[in-house]
């Protein structure tokens, strides 16, 4: 009876969680979320397949998550713990392994991969805090930590640990915004991210024309016009809603 009440408690804070974080969700019931919503539906599942494996019952945990995968497109591991108020939006491609382990009121979006390095046994997949948001297409590889509060952008590549309240983009990871305070270079919020790489190559190219015209000045010519200009920071209405 316990635990048919915490599973219910669990499911009522899914629910909620869905209709707080998805602005489609407004004004919906919840026996249409539960019905619709096809992350909702794959944390449904896994609950049961985690609460059966918790229980040592053989197959039906690998079953419920292979059919889940089949249905959602959504693919957990029946071992992987997941926190209550857990949210993951669209939901197709989003990769939960063994050892991944969940905080609370955590948000993925579609595409997202908790996936484990190597072939060793034990812990090989990340951890993450409370408060974490997961951008589109995101990589979180081996046994990293993501601290509460932190915030990863679509179609980063994390493979080293991130600590909380902390904002990393890119391909590998780079920390834009760390406890609230940016980063030395350009401005990080949700919406409108940076791009490190494209900041390095300006700064190397204005490095270049620099030296170029030090040199025309030497052989007494006229310096290279190029400065840089090529890459202005994007201004205007963002593609991602900002």
């Amino acid at each position: 009876m316990r635990i048919l009440k915490r599973f219910v408690l669990e499911l009522k804070s899914d629910i909620a969680a869905a209709r707080d974080r998805d602005p489609a969700a407004t004004g919906v019931s919840s026996f249409e979320i539960l019905t619709s919503w096809a992350g909702v539906q794959a944390l449904l599942a896994h609950r049961v397949a985690h609460r059966l494996r918790c229980l040592g019952v053989p197959l039906a945990p690998r079953a419920i998550a292979y059919l889940s995968r089949m249905v959602t497109g959504v693919e957990i591991h029946p071992a992987a713990k997941i926190g209550p108020e857990f949210f993951i939006d669209h939901g197709s491609g989003v990769v939960i392994g063994e050892t991944a382990e969940i905080g609370r009121r955590v948000t993925l979006y579609q595409g997202v991969t908790l996936g484990g390095t190597g072939f060793q046994p034990g812990k090989r997949h990340p951890t993450l805090g409370d408060n974490v948001t997961v951008g589109s297409g995101a990589k979180l590889l081996g046994p990293i930590a993501v601290g509460d509060g932190a915030k990863i952008g679509a179609n980063t590549v994390v493979v080293e640990d991130v600590p909380p309240s902390s904002t990393v983009v890119g391909n590998p990871g780079h920390l834009v915004k760390v406890e609230g305070r940016r980063q030395e270079g350009p401005d990080a919020d949700w919406i409108h991210l940076p791009d490190p790489i494209a900041e390095a190559i300006k700064t190397l190219s204005e490095r270049i024309a620099k030296l170029e015209q030090r040199l025309a000045e030497l052989d007494g010519g006229e310096g290279a016009s190029g400065n840089g200009e090529g890459l202005r920071p994007r201004t205007g209405r963002s593609s991602a809603g900002g």
